[in-house]
């Protein structure tokens, strides 16, 4: 299936995201790895994109998976104001979820003054941020934590429930006057568990850099970066292990000690370091313009610019396609609010597939 340049006027440096509040505007937002938060209207010809939000200053990009890595609107938007980011941030090393809200006198800027910290988690090394944040269906903010970095999981994080690190967060910041920054969901699967981090919603995760939630299902879709030889796309469930540094995809991650799988859950689809090198999970396509890829879930390799499509019916993938190959490096997928499925490249815009 061919794939085009979306908005082919606009050039950005270090994509890292897209997201579209539902707000009645139209606009989408992306994220850049240095700092900034651009917004342009949702037209094919737009040729010029403005500044939303400017966090350069607060911003360490000094890692090369260091950065401003995710963007996630408020269910309220429109009558709130408020969005989220996740960031790094040095001095200590450490990432950084805060809380900013909308210009009230110019609905396209931010209000930079206007940050409160949600959540701080200290980073030992400078890669396997993760940095993916999203609202579930249920309204909570989820947040995706890799193991901390270096390589093989030097601190056991991705099998320990006692750190974030490793992990996907579900947290509740409804309450923005309260107390507390968030609160824990009480349906949380360790908020009773003694010694265990209560905002885990799932773990044993190296690198979660993207996940999503289909808009029809409420599956909860993520791709987690291997180590060396396997990429993985999982269907995460509450309270699961999903096995680093145990397993590397479907496999033990050190053969010579074995691993038991009895209680891990498995990927749906991996794919070998033949086939590329860091998996970037996508959505489910629910939109209008391309029926063909209806239900399908759509994922991508950095490394490769190769896309791929797969069905799944609750029990096995049913279809697995290899829909196009593109010569960027794919950084991540965005979604805007009528289902259309974005793909960002690091320096080489966006793209989306074209009408057969």
């Amino acid at each position: 299936m061919p794939a085009a340049r979306s908005f082919p006027k606009l050039n950005f440096r270090r994509l890292t995201g897209l997201a579209q509040p539902d707000d009645g505007r139209d606009v989408l937002y992306v994220t850049e790895q240095k700092g900034f938060i651009r917004a342009f209207p949702n037209r094919q010809d737009v040729d010029k994109s403005s500044i939303f939000l400017d966090i350069t200053v607060r911003v360490n990009e000094g890692g090369n998976e260091e950065g401003l890595l995710g963007l996630a609107f408020d269910p309220g938007y429109e009558n709130n104001g408020l969005f989220y980011v996740y960031y790094s941030a040095k001095n200590p090393r450490r990432s950084v979820v805060s809380r900013f809200s909308v210009n009230p006198d110019d609905p396209g800027k931010a209000d930079p003054r206007s940050e409160s910290i949600v959540l701080e988690v200290a980073q030992p090394f400078s890669n396997h941020n993760g940095g993916q944040i999203a609202f579930g269906p249920d309204g909570y903010l989820y947040i995706g934590l890799g193991d901390g970095g270096r390589g093989g999981d030097p601190m056991l994080n991705g099998q320990n429930t006692a750190t974030l690190l490793g992990s996907l967060l579900r947290i509740d910041v409804s309450d923005v006057n309260g107390r507390f920054r968030y609160r824990i969901p009480g349906d949380n699967p360790f908020s009773s568990v003694a010694g265990a981090k209560a905002e885990i919603w799932a773990y044993g995760f190296r690198n979660p850099w993207r996940f999503s939630f289909d808009r029809e299902s409420s599956d909860l879709w993520l791709g987690d970066v291997g180590q060396n030889l396997w990429e993985e796309i999982n269907l995460v469930k509450k309270g699961r292990n999903y096995g680093w540094n145990l397993m590397e995809g479907a496999h033990c991650f050190r053969p010579r000690n074995g691993c038991n799988e009895t209680e891990l859950e498995l990927p749906i689809v991996e794919y070998s370091s033949s086939q590329g090198c860091s998996v970037i999970g996508g959505y489910v396509y629910r939109g209008t313009r391309l029926p063909s890829l209806s239900g399908a879930y759509l994922y991508a390799d950095f490394c490769r610019g190769t896309v791929w499509g797969l069905r799944h019916d609750g029990r096995t993938v049913t279809e697995h396609t290899l829909l196009a190959k593109l010569d960027v490096q794919i950084t991540s997928f965005g979604e805007d609010r009528a289902g259309n499925v974005y793909i960002l490249s690091r320096d080489d815009g966006i793209y989306r597939f074209a009408k057969p």
